[in-house]
């Protein structure tokens, strides 16, 4: 570790942002990460502890306390390499990452945690300036090859993870870019996609083969979206032609809210709105774009899709942004001694509430309402209650019914679980959730119940963080190539 005293002489300094005024008229990232400096003292901060709960509280177990005392050495190239042994895309990490991690920190106890988010953020922006970050084929082929299908960080990680192993790795993805989530479920404003456009040319020249535009199994009916593949491949040609096959779509079936008024035009998935941003961002044209530009928006959901929701709209010049979260607010400190190291509920708010927007706890949506004359079939309106929570039970809060205008209205109540078609067309059994029953605990690790075939990321695990589906990727890709191989040397 650096000077050991360095916790009590200096306190965390966050990384900056750009003015609210500049950054909400454009999509650009705004986040000013730290400089060299800054990020040498907060390194210096970590106090190398005998137990480092910050490795566990990290899902990919980053080596924490050896690249936070790198950084302080100045020895930047090295401490990529620490970074770059346990996670594949530190990029996506540093930026979208809630860092549990910095939750488990040891000085988070009774003090500010360690910035390691911001560090791990400054070591990979370091690596790729500098051309550190180099494609690793692999030495030797192994004659084995393997069907990645989801382009989403589970896909990514598990696809890097087995090409390097000497396997040929072939990523379909049903969407017209790689990335899956991380395309298009993902703002630009919160990182932008030259991150995943640079990491697709580095796998690429170590042997992954991407094939957009392809849907294995078929189209859910009634599907709305309108970026479905051009071709269809059945599952039977895929398990046929490959000795694996893994299993990585996101989550995507969004939780509804079938209250009265509920098919009026106006109300959306976030996942039907966020998306197409981002492909007017990347260029396309997207005929009918859901803007919200002079509108009273109302977002159902306080999480992460809430939140980007709101930015988004900021970004639109919405009349107004309101965000509805069904809790009651959460205290703004935790009681660490009765929390940490775990994750503790708290209060978040995050750089687009800072932009602008409403925010109301302990509030139900009773009913949509609709505009009258030319605004017939159209939402105009909502009806809410407040309600308060007797033990498990959620009770209306008598004589507290208010109307709230609302021109539009997006859903990001979190999802149900992947696409069930896939799994169905597979034949894949589902665990109580609607997910693949792929557990990493039984033998096999995550294979499914159908021969050859493997799960992992949200298909397994459900809706969760871009860090966990990374772990399940490299976790997943482990499990591969001991199927394949009898062994592997496979970082868990």
């Amino acid at each position: 570790m650096g000077k050991v005293t360095w916790f009590l002489e200096y306190e965390r300094v966050e990384e900056g942002y750009a003015p609210v005024s500049s950054r909400v008229k454009n999509y650009s990232e705004f986040v000013i990460g730290l400089k060299e400096e800054e990020a040498k003292v907060q390194g210096a901060r970590c106090m190398d502890c005998g137990i480092p709960f910050c490795n566990n509280g990290c899902p990919v177990n980053n080596i924490i306390p050896d690249f936070n005392d790198l950084v302080y050495r100045g020895d930047w190239k090295n401490a990529w390499h620490v970074l770059d042994s346990t996670n594949n895309f530190p990029e996506f990490t540093g930026r979208i990452c809630p860092a549990p991690c910095e939750a488990a920190c040891t000085l988070n106890f009774n003090d500010d945690a360690v910035g390691i988010k911001s560090i791990e953020h400054a070591i990979i922006d370091r690596a790729w300036k500098e051309g550190w970050v180099l494609p690793r084929p692999a030495k030797t082929r192994t004659g084995k090859n393997v069907a990645i299908v989801g382009s989403g960080p589970a896909g990514l990680a598990a696809a890097q993870q087995l090409a390097r192993a000497g396997h040929d790795v072939t990523v379909f993805e049903k969407n017209d870019r790689i990335g899956g989530l991380l395309r298009y479920g993902i703002p630009d404003f919160k990182m932008e996609k030259s991150h995943i456009d640079r990491r697709v040319e580095q796998m690429r020249a170590e042997g992954v083969v991407f094939r957009e535009g392809v849907m294995i199994g078929h189209l859910p009916e009634g599907s709305k979206v309108t970026n479905w593949a051009k071709e269809i491949i059945s599952p039977e040609m895929l398990k046929d032609q490959f000795d694996a096959v893994v299993l990585t779509g996101g989550a995507e079936q969004p939780r509804d809210l079938p209250v009265p008024g509920r098919d009026l035009e106006g109300i959306y998935f976030a996942m039907e709105f966020l998306p197409q941003q981002n492909k007017v961002n990347a260029g396309d044209k997207v005929k009918g774009q859901l803007r919200a530009e002079g509108k009273h928006v109302i977002v159902i959901g306080g999480g992460d899709t809430g939140s980007d929701c709101v930015g988004t709209s900021n970004r639109h010049a919405a009349a107004s942004v309101t965000q509805f979260e069904l809790l009651p607010m959460p205290p703004e400190e935790e009681n660490k001694p009765l929390v940490w190291p775990y994750w503790p509920i708290k209060l978040r708010t995050s750089s687009s509430h800072e932009e602008g927007c409403e925010r109301e706890f302990a509030i139900a949506t009773k009913e949509f309402i609709a505009g009258e004359g030319k605004e017939k079939g159209k939402i105009k309106a909502l009806k809410a209650v407040r309600v308060e929570w007797q033990g498990n039970k959620m009770v209306e809060v008598a004589g507290s019914e208010q109307i709230l205008p609302a021109d539009m209205v997006l859903l990001a109540m979190g999802f149900v679980g992947p696409v069930g078609s896939i799994l169905e067309a597979f034949g894949v059994e589902k665990d109580l959730r609607g997910n693949a029953r792929a557990g990493a605990d039984v033998i096999g690790g995550y294979q499914t119940n159908v021969p050859k075939v493997f799960a992992a990321g949200d298909m397994r695990r459900g809706q969760s963080l871009v860090v966990w589906a990374i772990r399940d990727g490299r976790q997943a890709a482990r499990s591969v190539d001991e199927f394949l191989m009898g062994a592997s040397d496979l970082p868990r």
